[in-house]
């Protein structure tokens, strides 16, 4: 699979929106790169 600069844009687009949603929710850059890591809740299929 080939990977445009277009297809780049967009992902960074939603990655966006998801960071601003977490911040409306009050959760913290550190909050999210914590549950992003988390193997253990990946894994348990908690998330």
């Amino acid at each position: 699979m080939v990977i445009t600069e277009k297809d780049v844009e967009v992902v960074d687009q939603e990655w966006m929106e998801l960071i601003l949603e977490a911040r409306k929710l009050g959760l913290s850059i550190e909050d999210v790169r914590n549950f992003l890591t988390h193997d253990d809740l990946k894994s348990s299929g908690t998330y």
